[in-house]
């Protein structure tokens, strides 16, 4: 009797699916053309998971999946489910623990009620997923979303409508998952979404437009109010680069002017250096001793310098105060 023909379905991995053939060259959970929508499988596929099923490339468009438990117990690998097609999938409840599921399709699934713990997600469709309570502290996306791989790769081509679309779609993605982690109370995590939400925002943007520009203004400056380093950063740029400008334009202590001059001595020059950074200090911090003021060209520099500290300082508070409340 001859042997009955297995699945042809081999995963970008290499493996292969040792299930039978339903006919098509394809087993039923590999099978895309068999129409999934509504069948109950959470049981079925814990059963087919357990006796060591490739979890790889499922094809479960639409299926009832509620309830579905696929856990590893005592294994921190979890299983396997990259590759996978969850399109619309009903997954409320569904214990996902630890599972690996990069390179798949959750897109529109519902997720209510489930718990998607320490689940990698790289590389994966999440558009339109519906997160109503559920559990996504630890998730590992690496980096980036699908529709982030397939915008840079679109604006590297050239294709300009293609990679806003896809940049909006990372947005509306990069949203869900902030209110997702909100609503979990996941705060720091929240703000991590907020900022790439925002980033992703920023891209949509034409490459020369005002809208852009300010954009990256602000993330430079505060990382869109989620970064309070990036504001200390800022500021002490601020203060080295005007620092080495009133050294080399001139400040006045003591009706004697000091600046770099190389007729003085290296302890002369160094000394007019110091007093340069200490100058800088209390101008951007609005403090004004008077002990040494500017002259000539400083004058403008120590203006400027002395409105965006005082900006930067309430930047900071807000921004501070914004991260360390949540």
């Amino acid at each position: 009797m001859k042997d009955k023909p297995t699945c042809q379905y081999q995963s970008p991995d290499g493996h292969r699916c040792q299930e039978i053939d339903m006919g098509s060259g394809l087993c039923f959970w590999h099978d895309a053309k068999f129409d999934k929508s509504g069948l109950e499988l959470s049981q079925k596929l814990e059963r087919y998971a357990k006796r060591g099923g490739l979890l790889q490339g499922l094809e479960l468009k639409r299926a009832n999946l509620e309830g579905l438990n696929l856990v590893k117990h005592n294994d921190h690998t979890g299983y396997d489910l990259s590759y996978s097609n969850f399109y619309r999938a009903n997954l409320r409840g569904a214990h996902l623990f630890n599972n690996k599921i990069e390179n798949a399709s959750l897109m529109k699934a519902d997720l209510h009620d489930a718990n998607l713990h320490c689940c990698k997600l790289s590389n994966s469709n999440l558009l339109g997923i519906k997160l109503n309570n559920t559990r996504i502290d630890n998730i590992d996306l690496s980096g980036k979303l699908q529709q982030e791989n397939e915008a840079s790769l679109a604006a590297k081509e050239k294709r300009t409508e293609d990679a806003a679309d896809f940049f909006l779609q990372s947005e509306e993605t990069y949203r869900t998952l902030r209110k997702g982690a909100e609503q979990q109370g996941l705060f720091e995590m929240a703000g991590n979404y907020t900022y790439k939400e925002l980033r992703m925002r920023h891209y949509q943007y034409p490459t020369h437009s005002k809208k852009r520009f300010m954009s990256a203004a602000v993330d430079l400056l505060c990382g869109y109010g989620e970064k309070p380093a990036n504001v200390i950063r800022f500021s002490l740029s601020m203060i080295v680069f005007c620092a080495l400008m009133y050294f080399l334009f001139g400040i006045s202590y003591q009706n004697e002017v000091l600046s770099i001059n190389f007729s003085q001595s290296f302890s002369d020059n160094i000394s007019a250096l110091l007093n340069s950074f200490y100058f800088s200090v209390v101008t951007f911090t609005t403090l004004g001793y008077g002990d040494i003021t500017p002259i000539g060209f400083s004058r403008f520099i120590a203006t400027v310098e002395a409105f965006t500290g005082s900006f930067s300082l309430a930047l900071f508070v807000v921004v501070f105060v914004k991260r360390m409340t949540r």
